[in-house]
């Protein structure tokens, strides 16, 4: 709780001098003509130099970084096509071994494709298949795993359908027993002896994926650029964020991109200025797309920008310099006024300040008395809540004990009593007893939140009785919170606006949950029920004491945040989030006190106005 501490003392005025010179009215704001022409026309040819500056040299920038971007796609283009063509080439010679070999099943033509399998490490499988997707032979030999479905694979109807070599999309490869590598496949109809009869078959040679992926992950287009692959179809044939891409958490806008093989072009479709760089490989038709963002790659617009501000910044340091040198002749007004503030910051405050001379230093000397003026309604202010405050307090104190509740209370023990139901009635009366004892609290108004706790607790064992059981409630609080000290009676209000306005109408059984943590140095205490919510002009009303439920304590939701705004400042107090028929959450926050933090003077209320 803020409190202003200390006294003021008024001194002794002391006499004030006037100045014996006092130059013209039209003389009154030369400093200002002079700082403002002399600062107006140098920083107005340093900007129009900077913008024709800045025009100039942004545009060489951007142009020179979209050149750097396109070599760099250019680069990773040519080192794709050496790979695809080498993939070629190792097709072709396994192609040549099986159509050249005397028989399919033969020792040599084994021999020779697992020594073809070991010239490449990515090299995963060798197979030759009938045009009906039987297995005739294949390197690495390991059975063939069943329901395949081989024959709507894409890569085997592509193969028949064309007589040239086709490349599939990345796939995982699942022909074989135990293995299920990322491959891309390639496919060709070849002919093949078998038995001394020539036949018709598919070679397929799988290779792995990986050394594409690290060819284009090694792709750095400044700190969040990146390139990615389509094949011919518009599929993503790689993205360094293709887990995103799949959950619908990343676009990429590849419609522009498949018009073209070869382009350059800047897209804003995602929100952001990108570049976008396009090449085509010759074999497979795969589109390489190069995404760089516009505001990390033009560095050098960043420089020269930097540059500029610190060109600015001295042009403005010299304006300055040469304007205080000028206007110092006339600165021994604003030396006086100096002296005299000195003068009255020591002494009395509510002594005027009146110092004559130049218009800014009358104009100064009028600000600094509306400063005083506010500093004088702003003790005022603090008085006044102090005040409000010890009245709250003693509000609170008178409305503790409310007649109709305890009617109500009592009526509902005469009932138990008449029904023969004893251990209800211990009970009911007992939790009221415990109420009232914590309510009153020995006249102290800083209690434990253990004590707020139960007292709560206790308010609730009542009400569930009067309330036959309508809803259920539950209280959990972290155990090293229970220690901590609060203002007390600030759980019940809220507690009870939940009774009467959330759960009291519903048709099903309602639930109350209360829970205290320590969050950061702070007290957090959260109420909430699932009753039927409020609106937000419900809410304001409720903050604003315009809903009284009649029968609780009398202590409104509104009282309960001013006197923890009071006490511990503005900045906390209550929140509210609710939603029609879903429920209402009230969140108390305030800082953690313990026993010895609270003065003394605080822990006990005001008993008379």
């Amino acid at each position: 709780m803020n409190k202003p501490k200390g006294t003021f003392f008024p001194l002794r005025p002391q006499p004030r001098k006037r100045g014996k010179i006092r130059l013209s009215s039209k003389l009154r704001s030369i400093q200002l003509i002079i700082t403002l022409t002399f600062t107006a026309v140098t920083v107005a040819v340093a900007v129009i130099v900077s913008i024709m500056l800045y025009g100039k040299f942004a545009n060489t920038a951007e142009e020179n970084a979209n050149l750097n971007m396109q070599q760099i796609i250019e680069q990773v283009n040519y080192n794709l096509e050496l790979y695809v063509k080498g993939m070629g080439s190792i097709f072709e010679t396994a192609e040549k071994q099986i159509t050249t070999s005397m028989s399919i099943d033969s020792p040599l033509l084994y021999e020779r494709m697992d020594t073809l399998m070991s010239s490449r490490e990515d090299l995963v499988s060798v197979a030759v298949f009938t045009p009906q997707g039987k297995y005739v032979v294949g390197t690495p030999g390991q059975s063939m795993r069943l329901n395949t479905q081989l024959e709507s694979q894409s890569w085997f109807t592509t193969a028949k359908r064309t007589s040239e070599i086709s490349y599939s999309a990345p796939h995982i490869q699942n022909l074989f027993k135990g293995r299920y590598t990322w491959v891309v496949s390639i496919s060709k109809m070849i002919q093949y002896r078998e038995n001394g009869e020539l036949k018709t078959g598919i070679l397929l040679l799988d290779f792995n994926f990986r050394t594409i992926d690290e060819l284009s992950r090694q792709v750095k287009l400044g700190k969040r650029g990146y390139a990615y692959i389509l094949d011919p179809l518009g599929n993503i044939v790689y993205h360094p964020q293709q887990q995103l891409i799949y959950a619908g958490l990343k676009y990429e806008n590849v419609e522009p991109v498949l018009e073209y093989s070869f382009r350059s072009y800047l897209d804003e479709s995602t929100g952001e200025k990108r570049f976008i760089t396009v090449r085509t490989l010759a074999q497979t038709g795969w589109k390489i797309v190069g995404v760089a963002y516009y505001d990390e790659i033009v560095t050098t617009k960043r420089d020269l920008n930097q540059f500029l501000a610190w060109f600015l910044a001295v042009v403005l340091v010299c304006v300055i310099a040469v304007s205080v040198f000028l206007s110092w002749l006339i600165a021994s007004p604003i030396r006086k006024l100096e002296r005299t503030v000195k003068q009255v910051g020591e002494g009395d405050l509510n002594t005027p300040i009146n110092v004559s001379g130049a218009y800014e230093v009358e104009q100064l000397s009028k600000r600094f008395n509306m400063m005083l003026q506010r500093i004088r309604q702003l003790m005022d202010q603090i008085i006044y809540e102090q005040e409000t405050k010890r009245k709250g307090e003693l509000e609170v104190l008178q409305s503790q004990i409310n007649p109709h509740f305890l009617y109500n209370t009592l009526n509902s023990v005469i009932r138990l009593a008449e029904r023969g139901k004893t251990d209800e009635v211990v009970t009911m009366i007992q939790s009221l007893s415990k109420f009232f004892r914590i309510s009153l609290s020995k006249g102290k108004n800083i209690i434990t939140i253990q004590e707020e706790l139960d007292h709560i607790r206790h308010y609730l064992v009542i009400q569930s009785f009067r309330f036959k059981n309508k809803f259920r409630y539950e209280i959990k609080a972290q155990d090293d919170v229970l220690q901590y000290q609060t203002i007390k009676l600030i759980l019940q209000p809220i507690v009870e606006n939940a009774l009467y306005h959330g759960i009291e109408m519903m048709p099903d059984e309602g639930l109350i949950s209360i829970s205290a943590e320590l969050q950061d140095g702070l007290i957090v205490i959260k109420i909430s029920d699932n009753g039927l919510g409020m609106s937000r002009e419900t809410m304001n009303v409720i903050l604003n004491g315009g809903v009284k439920t009649g029968s609780g304590s009398g202590v409104g939701v509104r009282n309960v945040n001013e006197r923890i705004g009071l006490y511990y400042g503005r900045e906390y107090g209550l929140t509210f989030e609710s939603e029609l028929e879903e429920g209402t959450t009230v969140t108390i926050m305030f800082p953690a006190q313990t026993a010895g933090e609270v003065p003394e003077e605080e822990q006990k209320e005001e008993t008379s106005p």
